[in-house]
């Protein structure tokens, strides 16, 4: 805009000065047409201060013109070309995301050492020695483990549609060629799409491998659960946690907001499974072949309560309280070598709460039911019932120089089968845990335990309980 204005202004004075003595009128009409050319100059001025959003600077005065002798021709200027209209950025239509960009990719790996203090690390044949179904390198040969090395892959393709893909790089393979243990398998963990109703998302329908809705502490990430295991008994309704089939969850509005200022707030939530859940499954196991036409039937609930209500003392308290059933056959594997022809069954309800530590907590669960248990007197398995569940108290102390700190304390009882295991064994579980996580940065976490056990070990092939204590470390980064 610059260089128009100089030209304009310049083709002016230049028609100016080259008119024609001829063409002269007087002082008068020359001065006139002087003082518009000025007028022309400083609207110029103005409008480019104005384009460019800084203050006017006044046109300089123009030369002096001797009226005598300068040309008066009258001066016809042409009109500046309007400057082109700016084009609004939002007028660019922007181009929508491929699918694929719609995709994340996140994980986390658990890496843990263990140290008997004192206990039955090792027994003679045929007497439980102590060691957890839920840690393998709890042993008389124990040292650093791979917990978990869990990569995700998550996103929406649609709208309505979602797909979550979860393997774990730290599985083992047993009944390998000899009789040593395979360790470092791929093994695939989740594979499921949720298909959304409706456009608020409180409905969904998941289709594929994933979490069986059974009890609250199965369906809490093990990169989000405090204690380093889940309980015996809760988790003996479904080991591994998962299975294939259909299962639809609804979450109203209301609740999901309550869980979304828990989560802002740091509190460890259960994941979005639904306030309400209803599903079918194979029932046989994670990464099991099916082994008879029946489905599992699985119902959840659970439902936060805001107890602002009822004084200052609970103001941003919330107690969430809720329960599970299911029903099943299932048949175990068997020692001699192959799968049970015969279907057991695998019923059993269950009672959850828990008051997020606001900075105190509690939780707990317990169940009921009957399943599948190696018999010792008649040597062989039949349906027994089953009972147990834990009870954990927490408490959250964030600070602003060392990060996150969470103390708690645990104690969990279970008496019965343990369907995933070679014959059912039974469990007779009696544990307390007394731990901390200590969270520097989001990235990364410590936990620091101390287990007093008291187990039977899960083999029919030995009688009794093992105790001792240990002290129990895990280290876990979060990419």
């Amino acid at each position: 805009m610059t260089l128009r204005l100089r030209l304009v202004a310049g083709t002016a004075l230049a028609t100016l000065m080259m008119a024609t003595p001829a063409q002269a009128q007087d002082n008068a009409a020359l001065q006139r047409q002087i003082d518009e050319l000025k007028a022309q100059v400083q609207a110029l001025t103005a409008a480019l201060a104005a384009n460019k959003g800084t203050q006017p600077v006044a046109a300089a005065p123009a030369a002096a013109v001797d009226a005598a002798s300068a040309p008066a021709a009258p001066v016809a200027l042409a009109a500046a070309p309007p400057a082109p209209a700016a084009v609004p950025a939002s007028a660019t239509p922007s181009k929508s995301k491929a699918w694929y960009e719609k995709l994340s990719l996140r994980g986390y790996t658990q890496m843990r050492y263990n140290a008997f203090l004192s206990g039955d690390d090792t027994a003679p044949a045929g007497q439980s020695r102590l060691r957890s179904v839920h840690d393998s390198s709890i042993s008389d040969r124990g040292s650093f483990s791979l917990r978990r090395a869990r990569l995700v892959l998550q996103g929406d393709v649609s709208d309505r549609v979602s797909l979550y893909l979860q393997s774990d790089f730290a599985s083992a393979v047993n009944n390998q060629a000899g009789s040593e243990r395979r360790e470092g398998f791929v093994q695939l963990r989740d594979a499921y799409a949720d298909v959304f109703l409706d456009k608020d998302k409180n409905w969904r329908v998941r289709f594929g491998q994933s979490k069986v809705p059974f009890g609250w502490e199965n369906m809490q990430s093990s990169s989000n659960r405090l204690t380093l295991d889940r309980s015996d008994a809760i988790n003996s309704a479904v080991p591994s946690e998962r299975d294939l089939g259909i299962v639809g969850y609804y979450t109203p509005t209301s609740v999901q907001q309550i869980w979304d200022r828990l989560g802002h707030d740091g509190q460890k939530l259960f994941g979005n499974y639904g306030a309400f859940g209803l599903g079918v499954f194979n029932g046989q196991g994670t990464n099991r072949t099916e082994q008879n036409r029946g489905l599992m039937k699985v119902a959840f609930a659970t439902w936060p309560f805001e107890l602002d209500g009822l004084g200052d003392a609970f103001e941003g308290q919330v107690l969430e309280i809720g329960g599970s059933a299911m029903m099943n056959d299932v048949q175990p594997e068997l020692r001699s070598g192959g799968v049970s022809t015969i279907a057991y069954d695998d019923d059993r309800v269950g009672l959850h709460a828990i008051l997020y530590p606001q900075p105190f907590g509690i939780q707990a669960e317990w169940n009921w039911g009957k399943g599948p248990e190696y018999d010792l007197d008649s040597q062989s398995i039949e349906t027994k019932n089953l009972s147990g569940g834990y009870v954990q108290m927490m408490y959250r102390l964030p600070t602003e120089t060392i990060g996150a700190l969470m103390p708690y304390a645990r104690w969990q009882h279970y008496r019965g089968g343990w369907k995933a295991g070679t014959n059912a064994p039974r469990l007779e579980t009696d544990e307390f845990e007394l731990g901390v996580e200590w969270q520097p940065w989001k990235a990364l976490e410590f936990t620091f335990a101390y287990s007093r056990m008291k187990r039977a070990e899960a083999d029919e092939r030995r009688t009794g309980r093992a105790e001792g204590n240990l002290i129990r470390t895990q280290v876990q980064w979060n990419y």
